[in-house]
C-alpha cells in the first residue's frame, strides 16, 4: 500500500538555503522510491483556512517513507528548510486499489451496533 508525506508549508520564502534544499532533495528520495506528487500549487480553499503551500510525496509504503525522513542524507538538508519555513509534516498510508468507502461505512455501522 502506498504511503504519503504531506507538508503544509506556511509562509514559504525563497532564499539560498531553500534553493539548495530543492536542488538536493530529489537525491534523498530516490533510494526510498519517493516521488513528488504535488509541489506548491496554488490551492483553492473550500473549507476552513489553508495559509501557505502544499507538498505531497509518495512512497511505496510507510517503511520507505520513514526510511527517507530518518535518513542521514535527508536529515542533513532538513535544517535548510526548517530554518526558513514553518511547516507541519505528516506521514500516512494511502488506500489500495479498489477501495470502497461504502465498505468502510458498513464496517463502522457493524461496530456501532455491537
Amino acid at each position: 500500500m502506498p504511503a504519503f508525506a504531506l507538508a503544509h508549508l506556511r509562509d514559504p520564502q525563497v532564499n539560498e538555503d531553500i534553493l539548495t534544499y530543492l536542488e538536493r532533495i530529489q537525491a534523498t528520495l530516490e533510494p526510498f522510491g519517493g516521488r513528488f506528487v504535488v509541489h506548491g500549487p496554488e490551492v483553492e480553499v473550500r473549507e476552513g483556512e489553508w495559509p501557505g503551500s502544499l507538498v505531497i510525496l509518495e512512497f511505496p509504503d510507510r517503511e520507505q517513507a520513514h526510511g527517507w525522513y530518518d535518513s542521514p542524507e535527508y536529515q542533513e538538508i532538513l535544517p535548510l528548510r526548517t530554518r526558513h519555513i514553518e511547516a507541519s509534516l505528516i506521514i500516512f498510508d494511502g488506500v489500495g486499489p479498489g477501495y470502497d468507502p461504502g465498505q468502510t461505512a458498513s464496517a463502522l455501522r457493524a461496530q456501532a451496533v455491537d
